[in-house]
């Protein structure tokens, strides 16, 4: 199909099931894009009125310093508290049981200039596929804290994860675990790792534990690769094409009465579309010039040949990489000698590519970034559970293998459970199934969670069928 030839259905299933599973993995072990928070809550707090144990929470929080503080009805008698630490917003589910117990969630990737934030009910259904609820429904508090930025956004997560473990343990929090998805799981290797008196446990689902050079590695020679072998084609990547830098803005243009989400949807279906006319030509075609691409460019980048496994790393990059360098004070990632070896080209063809490659240089002060925020030692003091599916769309299993090499180096083996569970597709448009990124279920997002937590208060390791 021609690049500009998708219907209105299937821009609309791109959207759906590309970006929100794909790229903005969530709040809690895996889940959807967050739903924003609203400065007044959805339900009017005159609508709720604490109970006198809830009313003293309150009194609590304010004495710790939170502000702005609104409540709302949470399942079986519990309280949804919405308000401010340090002008940080936060969302906070304490059941009416609540064991004092919390568990404060990474957030995964947010696309750079969309707004930082919270979701307005952490147990709801559509949050992280019920796993939160399940966390509650135990007797545990949940609490979510916003970035300070989108993009990459590990540090201001951890930061702002303590300050809210701050406020909960004024509120009379006794234990506290750590637990996010894809982004999120690099905010809890920073948390165990950095503030090691913190948390008695922790669970990464789909993590970016090994660190963030690998990844961004792996996004630009993705990237590169694709526009190398896609250069005068129809499928071509639209926007600029240096490596280093963002390929399309993610904020409308000064003038611009596109919001910005519309806006951002519209650079996303820009990216995607050239990607997935490809994959229907080699459909077409399973022996011609366009499969041969696909497999060349999965095997440079080191993702599956899948159109989702493409789509979500190129995005990633075409999007991302100025939010990257800005973050991190500059480029962290270096191929300058690095020999590519492309599958199915004769020696010259090699060579070629090699010569057409751009190349570039790390900064020394982004590579300090990226190992500080987050580079596991692999010396954390407490039960890691990790899970990840063996074939991820944005963040690939190797990512799992890296951090369990730092952990073995590091001579910590017992204090890390690691477990593999087979991949997910999702559907997607021209008859394709892709790769899913965290697609986890709800059962595995509450056995990870289950496992880690009677590894805290039993000291017995989980077996190996503990998640699966």
């Amino acid at each position: 199909m021609a690049c500009n030839s998708a219907t209105a259905s299937e821009r609309a299933m791109v959207t759906r099931s590309v970006l929100s599973l794909l790229l903005a993995t969530a709040i809690g072990l895996s889940g959807p894009v967050q739903a924003e928070q609203t400065t007044a809550p959805a339900t009017p707090t005159a609508a709720f009125a604490p109970d006198t144990a809830q009313a003293a929470l309150l009194a609590k929080a304010r004495r710790a310093g939170a502000t702005d503080l609104t409540t709302r009805p949470a399942p079986e008698g519990g309280m949804i508290v919405n308000g401010r630490i340090e002008g940080r917003a936060f969302v906070l589910a304490i059941p009416a049981n609540w064991n004092r117990e919390a568990v404060l969630i990474g957030q995964g990737y947010a696309v750079p200039d969309s707004l930082p934030k919270v979701p307005d009910d952490p147990t709801a259904p559509s949050e992280s596929g019920g796993a939160l609820r399940h966390i509650y429904d135990e007797g545990l508090a949940v609490g979510v804290a916003a970035f300070d930025k989108s993009g990459i956004a590990t540090e201001s997560g951890a930061k702002n994860a303590m300050r809210l473990h701050g406020l909960t343990t004024r509120l009379g929090a006794k234990r506290h675990y750590a637990v996010g998805g894809s982004m999120g799981g690099s905010i809890v290797l920073a948390l165990i790792e950095l503030y090691p008196k913190a948390f008695a446990g922790a669970v990464s689902m789909c993590g970016v534990t090994e660190g963030w050079r690998p990844l961004i590695q792996q996004l630009a020679d993705t990237r590169a690769a694709y526009d190398l072998l896609t250069k005068g084609t129809p499928y071509a990547l639209p926007g600029a094409h240096d490596l280093t830098r963002s390929g399309l803005p993610t904020a409308p243009p000064a003038g611009d009465s596109t919001a910005g989400d519309a806006f951002r949807g519209q650079q996303q279906m820009r990216v995607l579309m050239p990607i997935f006319a490809l994959f229907q030509a080699a459909k077409a075609k399973p022996d011609g010039a366009e499969a041969r691409i696909i497999r060349q460019v999965a095997a440079v980048g080191g993702f599956a040949p899948d159109p989702a496994a493409i789509g979500a790393p190129i995005y990633a990059a075409v999007l991302g990489m100025d939010d990257i360098v800005a973050t991190m004070g500059g480029l962290p990632i270096d191929n300058s000698v690095k020999i590519y070896a492309p599958p199915e080209m004769s020696a010259e063809e090699a060579a070629d590519f090699n010569r057409r490659m751009q190349r570039y240089t790390a900064d020394p002060r982004a590579v300090a970034y990226a190992r500080q925020w987050h580079e596991p030692t692999g010396k954390f003091r407490v039960p890691l559970v990790t899970v990840h599916q063996t074939i991820d769309s944005l963040v690939p299993f190797s990512q799992s293998e890296g951090l369990g090499r730092a952990v073995a180096a590091a001579g910590n083996g017992a204090r890390i459970a690691q477990y593999a569970v087979p991949p997910t597709k999702m559907p997607l448009p021209g008859g394709f199934e892709g790769y899913t990124h965290c697609g986890f279920s709800p059962k595995q997002n509450a056995d990870a969670f289950d496992a880690m937590r009677a590894w805290v208060r039993t000291g017995q390791r989980p077996g190996p069928d503990a998640v699966r």
